[in-house]
């Protein structure tokens, strides 16, 4: 059986509720990705950042990405799926979600995520197109 520990990229990155958005920037652009997890001063996930966030929320809103955190614009707590969990729940999950990415956890710690360019990669092109078909239909 497929599980969505299959289907993610590993290597997660985190950020730190209280970092600051120039620097969410930066290790976006260090690193190749377009989202980080953010995690609380507990250590647990509070939300997820993406790059579409800073531009649209911080930057196009006329706000400082040098004084605006992770925290003050991330959304939370994150849609997570366990590692172990089917592909096919983690694509359903995200179907029902609407989103464009997943975290896959891993006895309640994030271990990597599953993007919208993972399904293109590991799904058919039919199982795609219904993910994509469902995400991106009209409300």
């Amino acid at each position: 059986m497929t599980t969505a520990r299959d289907l993610m990229t590993g290597d997660l990155r985190c950020i730190p509720a209280s970092e600051t958005l120039d620097r969410a920037a930066q290790l976006m652009r260090d690193h190749g990705i377009g989202a980080l997890p953010v995690r609380g001063s507990d250590g647990r996930l509070t939300g997820i950042v993406t790059d579409r966030d800073i531009v649209v929320k911080a930057l196009a809103a006329g706000k400082d990405a040098s004084k605006v955190t992770a925290g003050d614009l991330a959304e939370g707590p994150p849609h997570t799926v366990d590692a172990d969990a089917g592909a096919a729940a983690a694509v359903k999950a995200m179907s029902e979600a609407r989103i464009r990415r997943i975290v896959v956890v891993e006895g309640g710690e994030p271990v990597g995520v599953i993007t919208e360019a993972d399904l293109a990669r590991k799904l058919t092109a039919e199982a795609f197109a219904s993910y994509a078909g469902r995400v991106y239909a009209a409300p």
